[in-house]
């Protein structure tokens, strides 16, 4: 009996310590790894943020999950059934709080980002004015953001070696709450909403646009309806686009959003030629519009730049300038309209 005893007790000692000194299945590793890489991912990722709950430096939040009592594999009267083995400390431990360290960012101010500002211009932007500007390929812009920013609007524009080069700049300011990413990113979306604002021709609203409506594709352009708001900002996003205006006819162009740290990029580009009356004016791929969106202390940063290419002997008969302001007035009105859409949607 005392060996049966003993090799009872042995057996039952070695049940218990077993589980201690086993490994892991390789895929049960891989799931392990994985999920860390993932865990990771997630908060490094700048776009996932706000910007207006954020303040400066780094903030550390604990998060606590208890089991529930689905995730015992026994119920407590079988691996209780020993009253004795409930008063020993050693089956029991406090496990410590999951600490995770995100970084938190601070709003940034129009100086910030346009440190060689000069006094009149900032006057101008801070009381509504809209900084804008025409010159030629050969010249340089004169709104020009922090070169440590990485906002280089005007570099990725000559990309495409244009000829005719427009810059804008507009603050809009809050009204009845701050606005964040989400909110410009939602303003940018309603693309069927862009026909319904006019430019102004001596002193007349004029609709330039007469549809505006999203495509399947490039090769598919049968009119989409815009999506929904949405909840959460994606990592980025191409949409195509069809707007037919009083001119040029159907303008065909492709919409990049890409969704950074503290501001949303928006290019457009036109996958076909421009025409008027049928006769190429600007070929595909040589018009490009590039918006940059942050929100700052002032207000909505609307900061764009605009290139296209024309031959010489178009622009010496052809002047494109005035008819490409006018749109880009109606593009900031559009956004400013739908900045004020949110706010009123959102802040009640």
């Amino acid at each position: 009996m005392k060996l049966a005893a003993k090799t009872a007790c042995l057996l039952f000692f070695i049940i218990l310590t077993f589980p201690l000194y086993s490994q892991p299945f390789p895929d049960e590793e891989l799931l392990i790894n994985d999920g860390v890489f993932f865990l990771e991912e997630l908060f490094v990722y700048e776009g996932t943020f706000s910007l207006f709950e954020s303040l400066a430096g780094r903030e550390t939040f604990s998060v606590e999950e208890p089991l529930s009592s689905e995730e015992f594999l026994y119920d407590d009267e079988t691996l209780f059934a020993d009253e004795s083995l409930l008063n020993d400390d050693a089956f029991f431990f406090e496990a410590p709080p999951l600490n995770f360290e995100v970084p938190i960012f601070e709003i940034r101010s129009l100086d910030t980002i346009f440190p060689n500002f000069s006094q009149e211009q900032r006057i101008m932007a801070m009381n509504g004015a809209v900084l804008r500007r025409s010159f030629m390929g050969n010249e340089s812009p004169r709104i020009v953001p922090a070169p440590d920013l990485g906002i280089d609007l005007f570099g990725s524009v000559m990309r495409k070696n244009p000829s005719h080069l427009i810059e804008t700049l507009v603050i809009v300011p809050y009204n009845e709450r701050e606005l964040g990413l989400l909110d410009i990113y939602n303003a940018l979306g309603r693309i069927g909403k862009i026909k319904d604002y006019p430019a102004s021709v001596r002193r007349n609203d004029y609709f330039i646009f007469t549809e505006s409506t999203r495509i399947e594709s490039a090769g598919n352009r049968i009119a989409v309806p815009d999506p929904l708001p949405a909840a959460a900002l994606p990592f980025s996003e191409t949409m195509y686009l069809r707007l037919k205006e009083v001119n040029f006819g159907n303008l065909f162009l492709r919409g990049d959003i890409s969704i950074g740290m503290y501001g949303i990029t928006y290019s457009m580009t036109n996958f076909t030629d421009v025409r008027y009356f049928l006769v190429p004016i600007v070929r595909a791929e040589r018009f490009i519009t590039i918006i940059y969106l942050e929100p700052v202390r002032e207000g909505i940063l609307i900061y764009s730049m605009a290139g296209f290419y024309l031959p010489d002997f178009i622009a010496g008969r052809v002047n494109l300038t005035p008819n490409i302001n006018r749109r880009i007035e109606i593009f900031i009105n559009w956004i400013t309209d739908g900045l004020r859409e949110q706010e009123r949607t959102e802040g009640n």
